[in-house]
């Protein structure tokens, strides 16, 4: 937590003024120093510290501020996400690849993506690919594991397992400025290219506008070294590249009677070569695939009363893709695939504080989710989701309790063929914190939760796989954790620590599995997933303007699958489940320039469901270094930043046979006035 998180100066000045009334029973005392004169008495600054969120949260929570992603010279989304402990990033490769995050092991359709406040869904797949979220304009990007301390959220956030939440940055103007710009230009290895331009302005006292936009390009064909038993050739990526254009625009405007009314509207398409996995003496790849996205969102948030509170979120979402394949294999030599997405959803949240000490919310969403594509014969679904989150929240004296009943309604209609049964569920989540000693930043905390996932339209129609029959996905997530925060050194402005030891249970598991003829999906996984997620922070102050940031993750967890008692692979590692994973960064301020370093590092992992030498993919550690200096001209500042993306040129998979570029190095200049 940086010194200005964890110091909030608070500078009182006041402004003395006695002057002599004579009214006239008035009398004059001789001598008199203070009448009939104005004084000025001396600033009085006072210092706390805030206890940080991650300490004081009753449920695990991990952030990342905006000064600390662009300190630490982070590419993307997914190079960010990477750095919390518990999170498994499935990365394919390249600045265009697909990146998903998972929390926990428990799947990617069980985190939530939140976008501003809004979840980002995706009915067709089930996961978000988070690689298309730039960085430019993000002020804050946390993970929670069960539910935030939030009361106002969602129903779709108390739904799901955990929560990725990105918040974007607000206008806020300087030295009385009506607006402010800023352009961005950043290049690098294997044709990146990346220029983004940001327009803030002020309309009216209650009114601020935001306007971002972005273009990247890049080849992405790097090299990597291909290993074939003792041969090893030097090869490069092919049909690597993208171009993405990215442009958002923001309102927010303050009512008279203090409530607040936010409207966001984005729209982001992508053109990219898929280069697929790496085939031995076949390194030819014709896949494209194109994405359209179009969102248009907006919020209100009114205090009622001083016991009342309102937030509601209205949404319209539209994703498109193709995808084509050109190959000899395919009846006209070329396959392609389109599909549409659409989404309506709506959430409103009412908190009530009866008592002190005492909060209670209700949380009520609706959606409407549609899927159309050219596939013949396509059942063309619509879902219905209803999503009601009861929550209870009581505070007294070192004692925290948090409790949650989401009830879930599914239906689905269909053009062909059958549709699966309505799906009803309760699902119950509780948590607690205690605090043992008044004054010390220590808690214990514990909690439980229960969620499911639905079944995705792949899931359920893909092709000849599809199931109608599938039920949903059950886990159940049990923490306990011990946090702290203080500092216990002189020479430590502040320190954070956090320890979570955590069971999670998934039955019910959806898997594609062969049946006589075709493969097909079916409920057919129990997992059991066993983990310590371990975080550790502090700052350091030093003279002369100088300032040490460091914090580090650690992970170990042990996920085994307990299927089938006679499989090979029963009670062996989950695939792509490394036993030790962690992170570790460093934030030097000097006066002259930042410094940022930081690496990511994972154990050895399997590819397949069996932990034999075969299947094993091996151990990488991943190391990133930036300098940052900023310089004053005049009302304008200019930022330069130069960085180097694996520092060791390492060659490493994430996903077997889809290997990460090497050594790469980035050069960005950013003018702000």
């Amino acid at each position: 937590m940086r010194k200005e998180t964890w110091v909030r100066a608070c500078r009182i000045s006041f402004f003395c003024m006695v002057t002599t009334i004579r009214p006239l029973s008035a009398q004059d005392v001789p001598g008199d120093t203070i009448a009939g004169k104005t004084h000025h008495i001396e600033e009085v600054e006072v210092t706390a510290r805030r206890v940080p969120a991650k300490v004081s949260s009753v449920t695990p929570v991990q952030l990342m501020s905006q000064q600390d992603l662009n300190q630490l010279g982070l590419q993307n989304m997914a190079d960010a996400v990477r750095r919390f402990a518990g999170t498994d990033v499935r990365d394919y490769g390249g600045i265009g690849g697909l990146k998903t995050v998972s929390v926990r092991n428990m799947g990617a359709a069980h985190t939530a993506v939140s976008y501003d406040g809004v979840a980002v869904s995706n009915c067709q797949a089930g996961q978000i690919d988070i690689g298309r979220f730039p960085l430019d304009n993000v002020a804050l990007v946390s993970l929670s594991v069960g539910q935030g301390d939030d009361l106002l959220q969602s129903a779709r956030h108390y739904a799901s397992a955990g929560v990725l939440s990105i918040e974007t940055e607000r206008p806020h103007f300087d030295d009385g400025r009506s607006s402010a710009f800023r352009v961005r230009l950043r290049g690098g290895s294997f044709g990146y290219v990346e220029p983004s331009v940001r327009w803030w302005q002020q309309a009216g006292e209650r009114t601020r506008l935001a306007v971002d936009g972005n273009f990247m390009r890049a080849d992405g064909n790097y090299p990597f070294t291909l290993v074939n038993g003792i041969e090893v050739t030097k090869e490069r990526r092919n049909n690597s590249d993208i171009h993405s254009w990215q442009g958002e625009a923001n309102l927010y405007h303050m009512l008279r009677d203090s409530s607040e009314l936010k409207v966001k509207a984005q729209y982001y398409y992508s053109e990219r070569g898929l280069p697929g996995s790496v085939i031995l003496y076949n390194s030819t790849s014709r896949e494209r695939l194109w994405d359209e996205n179009f969102f248009l969102q907006a919020g209100y948030e009114r205090e009622i009363s001083p016991r009342w509170t309102l937030r509601a979120h209205a949404k319209y979402n539209h994703s498109w893709n193709r995808y084509e394949d050109t190959d000899v294999k395919y009846e006209g030599g070329k396959q392609t695939d389109v599909h549409r997405q659409d989404e309506y959803y709506a959430t409103a949240s009412l908190r009530w504080q009866p008592l002190a000490g005492l909060s209670l919310s209700l949380a009520q969403d609706g959606a409407v989710n549609t899927l159309r594509n050219n596939i013949n014969n396509s059942p063309n679904p619509v879902r219905y989701t209803s999503l009601t989150a009861l929550n209870a929240r009581f505070q007294w004296q070192r004692l925290t309790l948090a409790g949650t009943l989401v009830n879930t309604y599914i239906t689905e209609r269909v053009k062909r063929g059958t549709a699966p049964a309505d799906r009803k569920r309760l699902s119950p989540a509780f948590s607690v914190s205690y605090r043992p000693w008044e004054g010390q930043a220590f808690y214990v905390r514990a909690m439980y939760k229960n969620t499911f996932r639905v079944p995705t339209f792949n899931d359920l129609y893909y092709l000849r796989i599809g199931n109608t029959s599938l039920r949903p996905e059950n886990a159940r997530e049990y923490n306990v954790g011990l946090t702290w925060g203080g500092a216990p050194f002189p020479f430590v402005g502040n320190m954070a620590l956090t320890v979570d030891a955590y069971y999670n249970e998934v039955t019910d598991k959806i898997v594609a599995y062969p049946s006589t003829y075709v493969w097909r999906m079916a409920n057919f996984g129990k997992v059991h997933i066993h983990g310590v997620d371990a975080t550790w922070s502090a700052y350091v102050p030093m003279p002369r303007r100088f300032g040490l940031m460091l914090a580090a993750a650690y992970t170990w967890q042990k996920a085994v699958d307990l299927t089938d008692p006679d499989a090979k692979n029963y009670k062996q590692q989950l695939p792509y489940t490394p036993r030790h994973s962690g992170s570790v960064s460093l934030q030097l301020d000097t006066p002259w320039l930042q410094v940022g370093y930081s690496l990511t590092a994972a154990g050895k992992r399997y590819y397949m469901a069996q932990n034999i030498p075969a299947n094993e993919i091996a151990s990488y550690v991943e190391q990133t270094l930036s300098l940052t200096r900023e310089f004053a001209l005049g009302a304008c500042r200019l930022r330069l930043q130069a960085e180097i993306v694996n520092l060791a040129d390492e060659q490493y998979e994430v996903i077997k046979y889809y290997p990460m570029p090497g050594r790469a190095w980035r050069l960005g200049g950013t003018f702000s006035f």
